[in-house]
C-alpha cells in the first residue's frame, strides 16, 4: 500500500510541458520517415516513368508479369511486344518495368 502512495506522489510531481517535446519528436519521426521511405520511392517512380516514355522499337523489355519481349510499336499508352517469332501482343505501357541488357539481365 505504501508503494502505491509513493508512485502516485512521484507521478504528481513530474513537471508539465512535455507536449512540446512530443510534437518535436513526432515531427522528427516524420522527417526521418520521409527521407527513408517516401523520397526514394518517388525517385524510383520518376525513373520508371522516364524509361517507359523513352521506349522505342527494338528495345528488349520485361513486363510486370515477367514476360520478355521486343518492342515493335509504341503508342501513347500502349506498346506492342513480340514475345515469340510472329507473335505480337499489346500491353499497357505502364506494365513495362525493365529494359534488358545485352546479356539478358534487367538493366534497372
Amino acid at each position: 500500500m505504501n508503494n502505491a502512495i509513493i508512485v502516485a506522489q512521484a507521478a504528481a510531481q513530474q513537471p508539465e510541458g512535455g507536449g512540446m517535446q512530443m510534437i518535436i519528436t513526432l515531427v522528427l519521426i516524420f522527417v526521418i520517415f520521409y527521407f527513408i521511405a517516401i523520397r526514394p520511392q518517388r525517385k524510383q517512380q520518376k525513373e520508371l516513368k522516364a524509361r517507359q516514355d523513352a521506349l522505342k522499337p527494338g528495345d528488349k523489355v520485361i513486363t510486370a508479369g515477367g514476360l520478355y519481349g521486343i518492342v515493335r510499336e509504341v503508342k501513347d499508352s500502349s506498346v506492342r511486344l513480340e514475345v515469340a517469332p510472329n507473335v505480337v501482343v499489346k500491353f499497357v505501357k505502364s506494365q513495362i518495368v525493365h529494359t534488358v541488357g545485352k546479356d539478358g539481365s534487367p538493366e534497372n
